[in-house]
């Protein structure tokens, strides 16, 4: 697998590293420590366990990317952060979060990881029990995201550690997208041209292909073709058509008013929805 790995502290804080794996062509080893190596507690009880006579902290609330779906082209990196906000009498001292794609979180089960940049979280404290703790990501298109089946869902392990050494930890606390970004472009001709004669409008939907780092076509989509006036704000749909192999869209209407054409795609699981900039035509 190409991915950074973690690698666990055994101080009695949480301490975590991203380790750049140099080798292009060749798979990284990852290690992935227990609950208990991650935080550093050598009496620390299994994941999971249920409080019987020691109380867990509580996570009440895990944001990633302000809510929305970390979208990555195919050159630019993509930073996005994390917050975990968790309860505890003995209050919050640190806090984990990591991004993986496959059906376990081990070495065999993964194929895709994202890992925090900071070594610890940095936390802050809204009471004498509850604190937000924060941790910042960096996803490399080509790297961390080496091959586009990685695009989707992926799962996200949430851990929480309390003041006197208890542990909240899960490796599927919730979910989160991972997607290929999308370009989506219009043309409507001829311009300018006279009322009830024909417009073509054509166009391409691609989207961020992470093995070779450049966009290409998305085929078989399905894509409105929308118009707004020259006096309105507002797009109503002409009709939904879908593209070609090559991502390509082709489509014919007549010119009745000014106004403006573009093409609306809205999203798989994989790709994030994407509006084409409206194409202005004078009709005469």
């Amino acid at each position: 697998m190409r991915m950074r790995a973690t690698v666990a502290a055994v101080s009695g804080a949480l301490a975590l590293s991203a380790l750049a794996v140099p080798a292009a062509h060749a798979d990284a080893d990852l290690d992935v420590p227990s609950a208990a190596e991650r935080f550093g507690a050598s009496s620390a009880k299994p994941a999971l366990r249920a409080a019987v006579a020691e109380e867990l902290p509580v996570v009440t609330k895990v944001t990633i990317n302000s809510g929305k779906d970390v979208v990555v082209g195919t050159t630019n990196v993509k930073n996005f952060t994390v917050s975990v906000t968790a309860r505890h009498s003995t209050g919050v001292q640190d806090a984990y979060v990591f991004l993986w794609h496959g059906s376990a979180p081990t070495e065999e089960g993964m194929d895709g990881a994202l890992v925090p940049n900071e070594e610890v979280a940095d936390c802050k404290a809204s009471s004498a029990t509850t604190s937000t703790c924060k941790l910042t990501f960096t996803a490399y298109p080509g790297y961390d995201l080496y091959k586009n089946a990685l695009a989707g869902t992926w799962k996200v392990t949430v851990g929480a550690l309390a003041g006197d050494g208890n542990f909240y930890w899960n490796d599927r606390h919730t979910t989160h997208r991972v997607q290929r970004s999308s370009k989506l472009t219009v043309n409507a001709s001829p311009e300018p041209v006279k009322k009830g004669k024909t417009l073509t409008v054509t166009g391409k939907l691609s989207r961020a292909n992470w093995e070779t780092g450049k966009y290409a076509g998305y085929t078989g989509q399905s894509v409105k073709l929308q118009f707004r006036k020259k006096s309105s704000s507002t797009y109503t749909t002409v009709k939904t058509i879908k593209t070609n192999s090559k991502g390509e869209l082709k489509t014919t209407v007549k010119a009745s008013a000014d106004g403006y054409y573009r093409y609306s795609f809205a999203g798989t699981s994989t790709t994030p929805a994407v509006n084409a900039a409206g194409d202005f035509v004078d009709v005469k």
